[in-house]
């Protein structure tokens, strides 16, 4: 794909099934387990076998290998299998290279997966602690000296600079937390159902690393979340509707690192979010105004207000005010801070859910779906419509 011109994956490829496990702190059982099931409970949604698939991919920093889901599956041979980098911005891109398998033809059902124990076993939000040499770890070496030790104490850097420069307060990052958590209760599977918040809730809850307060972070879960992906005209032929991809994009902006860039000129945006949305803007032929509902990466609340604004849909600094008047449906699941932490993958199945009419926030007439993955790193998007 060419950061200058329309590119031609868009409706070649649909999401035709989607299966997750429960979530929770404390899952019982190894993370293999947990993508077996999620991928058994996608190809069921999707009405297909194990045999029927021919590709898989899913992330680095997974300890759950394709040869190893498909031996564990009952899958068959494999043409296909692929893995992304970049944590939770590789979640868009997933589906994006199996869009890319089908429509090349080397595969014709490709399952893109994630399952971690990331609550009981590793936890992210732990900090740095023993790396092996590589170039990310000498960028790495420039912040970690100086107490920048979790994503929350990067994301704090940047959140401050915004927070300065459009003369805010942290108050201004309570509208996405209070949105999040708003949708979770309302979602039997959300971590959070049942338990609403308030701009109070928000501004009581104490510091991690300022301007960043508790309710800014999102969770750290136990789960899995698996996608069927397959041609359009297979999907057609599928029990449930399918959700079509209209437009994938991965992006990474100049003087690009993982979740540290400050040596940029300016640490108010999200420039590899700028590449993406270009990208689908393009792509899908659509603009901000056309997207019925937006599921965006909230590992942290300030970089959805940033990820708003990179997109169009309200001019720098006025993120906060967007979403208070709940112009754009957001993170009708509950996101990561309400629903759970699956390194975004539960977003996408939401947005599915949205096409499908059958989510428990239910947008009437959701047809097209604006879906992010993780930022700070380079990271990916899709546009996803429904099928007629």
């Amino acid at each position: 794909m060419s950061v200058r011109a329309r590119d031609c994956l868009g409706g070649r490829a649909a999401i035709a099934g989607i299966g997750a496990t429960e979530f929770s702190k404390d899952s019982g059982r190894s993370e293999l387990r947990l993508a077996v099931e999620a991928v058994r409970a996608a190809l069921d949604d999707a009405g297909l076998r194990p045999a029927d698939v021919d590709g898989l991919v899913t992330f680095t920093m997974d300890t759950s290998p394709e040869i190893t889901v498909a031996q564990a599956c009952g899958m068959g041979e494999l043409s296909f299998f692929s893995r992304v980098h970049y944590g939770g911005g590789a979640a868009c891109a997933t589906v994006q290279q199996a869009a890319l398998a089908i429509a090349a033809g080397v595969a014709d059902v490709v399952v893109c997966y994630r399952a971690f124990n990331e609550r009981s076993g590793r936890r992210f939000g732990s900090g740095v602690r023993r790396r092996e040499p590589s170039a990310e770890g000498t960028a790495l070496g420039w912040t970690l000296p100086f107490g920048l030790l979790t994503p929350a104490s990067w994301v704090a850097m940047a959140a401050q600079r915004y927070l300065h420069a459009y003369g805010l307060t942290p108050e201004a990052f309570g509208q996405v937390a209070v949105t999040a958590r708003r949708h979770a209760a309302a979602n039997p599977a959300a971590y959070f159902h049942g338990r609403p918040i308030t701009l109070a809730d928000h501004a009581a809850s104490r510091w991690i690393a300022e301007p960043l307060r508790l309710l800014d972070c999102c969770q750290e879960t136990d789960g899995g979340q698996a996608l069927v992906v397959t041609s359009v005209e297979r999907a057609r032929d599928l029990p449930r509707p399918s959700a079509v991809i209209a437009a994938a994009a991965q992006g990474a902006g100049r003087a690009q690192e993982q979740m540290t860039s400050f040596y940029r000129d300016d640490l108010t945006g999200l420039p590899e979010v700028a590449v993406v949305a270009r990208q689908l803007w393009r792509t899908s032929g659509m603009a901000p105004a056309d997207i019925d509902v937006g599921i965006l990466y909230d590992h942290f609340t300030p970089f959805v207000l940033l990820q708003l604004e990179e997109f169009g849909f309200c001019p720098p600094g006025e993120a906060a005010a967007f979403v208070a008047e709940d112009r754009l449906p957001l993170n009708t699941h509950g996101g990561q801070l309400g629903e759970a932490y699956l390194h975004g993958m539960n977003g996408i199945a939401e947005a599915v859910r949205q096409l499908r009419g059958t989510s428990v926030n239910q947008i009437p007439g959701a047809a097209r779906t604006l879906v992010t993955a993780g930022t700070g790193v380079p990271t990916s998007g899709l546009v996803l419509t429904s099928d007629g």
